[in-house]
């Protein structure tokens, strides 16, 4: 990547400084070449732009906000850019608070919903254009012609339909502010330090609780949005079938990389680290590394997730068998997980407990287990009070998904695992088994093999619907699918 300039800075209209790096190659600026850069250059403002597809449903969400903390100002910061290393940045994420509120996706943006006396008169504070008479869109690494154009203002208030101004002016704003003050934390420290004296831990709480509870149902929106992220997430698993009988598909890593392109082809981003997860590594929940090795008549445990331009995610997970067939114990064992997964599927309705599906899947799993003798002479009602099958479940049948791949993570317990589904819920049905490469108390046959069948079930009226469903379940049409892709 090219380094920046290092120049001497001219005087500049913002207090801030701009932002340079150490040790450049050019000595100074010159007068002439400082003047010579602040014209010439073409208006690029837009004009009559429509609104976003989703800017009468963020409209509607922060109805519901301001109807929730009336007479209270709220504040809901984007986020930042976070630092790797030196001067290179992670790929910025808006917050999820931020992009559900008010569809933008951009760095540095601020919402900020001020009391009125009949709600809440909303202002995004934003990065305006950069400024061409101090030099800030060529002289600054974060300027235009270093990382892009930004939209205007009023470019900003047509796209998302709410008034914008810059975010420099944000400060003296918060300073000015009376009366009880709200902020989400966590994702913009200078925010929370403006604010240290008006705010408390308790209410920043709250307001956070409520926003992850506002996306336990999901809106009409949200919903095609996952159905996008799931149809493109599905593409991505047929591209890691395809490879898989490659010379070159010898390394988790080329997994990896594989359902990433598709990712960035169709989507945003992955919504989270791929689980690529070949061999005994499928015995690993999170195996994020993927440096290991993919080898024919192992299985391949595949847990990924294309997140869309919007930033909604799918999770979804498919065991596939390298060499396009189960073995016999294989084939046992992924069958008593696909057993369990439509158990769990199907006590995702319209007004179940919503731990029923974990329970349904985790008596089927208790069951086969049973049967297959490795807890010896007990019942499965035993070992279910017992939570002896845990040993080798591992973890919980499902969670939220959304806009975070655990979305609504910090809603209350009575509102998500103690609540009761309704239509727009949307979840993940996930059981698996797991046997470690050193568990001694399963025979030999069966250390090393991991399984996990995961989808994303959307509540409906009258049901579910099964959002991944284009990718097979079934042991038999996942070797037909398999074979079939191989040509």
């Amino acid at each position: 990547m090219s380094e920046e300039l290092a120049p001497e800075t001219p005087e500049t209209a913002e207090a801030e400084p701009i932002k340079q790096r150490k040790n450049g190659l050019y000595p100074g600026i010159s007068d002439e070449l400082a003047e010579n850069m602040k014209s010439g250059w073409a208006d690029t403002e837009l004009h009559g732009l429509e609104p976003i597809a989703q800017a009468s449903y963020t409209a509607a969400r922060r109805a519901a906000l301001s109807a929730r903390f009336p007479g209270e100002r709220l504040v809901v910061p984007a986020g930042n850019l976070k630092t790797r290393s030196n001067d290179t940045e992670y790929a910025f994420r808006a917050s999820t608070e931020y992009a559900y509120l008010t569809g933008d996706l951009t760095q540095d943006g601020v919402l900020v919903l001020e009391p009125t006396g009949s709600g809440h008169e909303a202002t995004l504070y934003l990065l305006p254009r950069s400024n061409r008479e101090n030099g800030e869109f060529w002289l600054d690494g974060q300027g235009e012609l270093w990382v892009g154009r930004r939209n205007s203002l009023t470019e900003a208030e047509q796209l998302l339909g709410i008034p914008a101004k810059d975010v420099r002016e944000l400060p003296a704003a918060l300073a000015e502010a009376t009366g009880p003050v709200r902020n989400v934390r966590g994702h913009d420290a200078g925010i929370e330090a403006a604010l240290t004296d008006k705010v408390t831990a308790e209410r920043d709480e709250e307001l956070r609780v409520f926003l992850s509870e506002a996306r336990l149902v999901k809106d009409a929106f949200e919903i095609a949005e996952l159905q996008r992220a799931c149809d493109a997430t599905a593409r991505g698993f047929e591209d890691v079938v395809k490879v898989l009988d490659k010379a070159e598909a010898t390394s988790e890593r080329y997994i990896e990389g594989t359902f990433f392109l598709r990712a960035r082809v169709d989507g945003n981003d992955i919504g989270y680290g791929s689980i690529c997860a070949a061999g005994p590594h499928a015995t690993t929940l999170h195996w994020v590394r993927n440096d290991g090795a993919v080898r024919a008549g192992e299985l391949l445990l595949l847990d990924a997730g294309v997140e869309t331009t919007e930033l909604y995610t799918a999770d979804v997970t498919r065991t596939l068998p390298i060499n396009g067939t189960f073995s016999p114990l294989q084939r046992k064992i992924y069958d008593a997980v696909y057993e369990a997964q439509e158990a769990g599927i199907a006590a995702v309705k319209p007004g179940a407990a919503f731990r029923d599906f974990h329970d349904a899947a985790q008596r089927v799993l208790a069951q086969k287990l049973v049967e297959w003798g490795l807890l010896g002479d007990l019942s499965v009602e035993k070992v279910l009070e017992l939570g002896l099958q845990r040993r080798w479940t591992l973890h919980g049948t499902g969670h939220m998904l959304g806009m975070d791949v655990h979305d609504c993570a910090v809603a209350r317990t009575e509102s998500y695992v103690d609540g009761t589904l309704e239509p727009g819920v949307c979840l993940t049905v996930e059981p698996g088994l797991y046997f470690q490469a050193d568990d001694l108390t399963v025979p030999e046959e069966y250390r090393g093999i991991g399984v996990r069948i995961e989808d994303d079930i959307l509540v409906t009226e009258d049901g579910n619907r099964n959002l991944s469903a284009a990718l097979p379940r079934r042991a038999e049409e996942v070797e037909a699918w398999m074979a079939g892709l191989k040509g």
